[in-house]
């Protein structure tokens, strides 16, 4: 008799070998009003993770804005770019309101990657912090989030509970530690497409050279691409991509209002990068545009004064589907 699946079995997956070229320098770059239909619900996307490899190996530097729900990530793809970043960042201020500071388990981070999926027909990449534990965690973390449908995440080496990025009193783990939990996240995949990226945060606490040899050796445990968090200036963003240029593709974090010089696209480009991030900016303009919202409706006792500057009501309807809802009704219901 057949024994029970194991955690790390491979029933009719078939592997392939997949590389990226050199980084080119070229980068196709969307305006507002997209896409016709964006995440209709019988829609069927086609192989999103290979979609995201795809989008990587072109030249130029592919452009992934933060959501932190589904509602971001719609107005991510309906403004037309080619893929949706979940930042952990605006999943714990939007879930929880409090900063991120490991507050959130990875049942929560999966579940609002799921929601984000469901909503868009884009590729969805996913903050998925430490793996929420050691190596045996990240076998089941790598297989939560590709059972919720990303097409990639990102692991970083910070001790748990681990703190945003861009925040000081951070902590790494060992750098043979950190290159076992890539090493199982490789094994734990069942989608050789499914993307890993190995950040390292430890720039801020062992200093840039020990940043960049930790990204070798996470490269060399099998990720995907390279994500080096926080550099704190133009020279040392400079050395990240020329000194692990052909290691592996490279992540930027375009970090708004972070620790890291907000460098040019042209520049990012220049450099080689293959992925730039903007994780928080979305959020950061949502609670800007609430705040104004409370303090007018505060001042006057209604909100009248700010709807000439906000959507209809049926404008935001259409927005989010209603059309789609209202043609599936003609079509099924009563």
């Amino acid at each position: 008799m057949p024994g029970s699946p194991d955690l790390l079995s491979r029933d009719c997956v078939q592997t392939r070998t997949w590389r990226f070229p050199r980084p080119g320098f070229g980068v196709t770059l969307h305006t507002f009003g997209g896409r016709k239909h964006v995440g209709d619900l019988l829609s069927r996307p086609s192989a999103p993770r290979a979609r995201l490899r795809e989008l990587l190996a072109a030249p130029g530097t592919l452009v992934a804005p933060g959501a932190y729900d589904a509602l971001s990530a719609r107005l991510v793809e309906q403004a037309g770019f080619d893929v949706v970043y979940m930042t952990g960042f605006g999943t714990t201020a939007s879930l929880v309101g409090r900063p991120d500071v490991g507050l959130l388990t990875g049942t929560e981070m999966v579940d609002n990657a799921r929601r984000i999926v469901a909503a868009v027909d884009v590729p969805v990449i996913a903050d998925a912090d430490t793996g929420y534990g050691n190596a045996i965690n990240v076998v089941r973390t790598v297989q939560l989030y590709e059972q919720a449908g990303v097409a990639g995440i990102h692991l970083e080496d910070q001790v748990m509970p681990k703190k945003c990025g861009h925040m000081s009193g951070k902590a790494v783990i060992g750098v043979e530690e950190m290159a076992g939990k890539i090493r199982a996240a490789v094994a734990a995949r069942h989608d050789p497409d499914f993307l890993l990226i190995a950040r390292t945060d430890s720039a801020a606490v062992e200093g840039l050279d020990a940043a960049i040899a930790r990204a070798r050796a996470y490269a060399e445990a099998g990720a995907d691409v390279l994500f080096v968090e926080a550099p704190v200036s133009d020279a040392d963003i400079e050395r990240v991509a020329t000194e692990l240029k052909g290691v592996a593709p490279l992540v930027f974090n375009w970090a708004e209002g972070g620790r890291t010089p907000p460098i040019p696209l042209d520049r990012i480009r220049e450099l080689g990068f293959s992925l730039v991030l903007y994780p928080i900016g979305t959020l950061l303009a949502a609670t800007a545009g609430i705040q104004a919202f409370l303090r007018t409706l505060h001042r006057d006792g209604t909100p009248a004064a700010t709807l000439p500057d906000l959507p209809t009501f049926d404008g935001f309807t259409d927005l989010i589907g209603l059309p789609e809802v209202r043609d599936l009704e003609r079509r099924f219901a009563p």
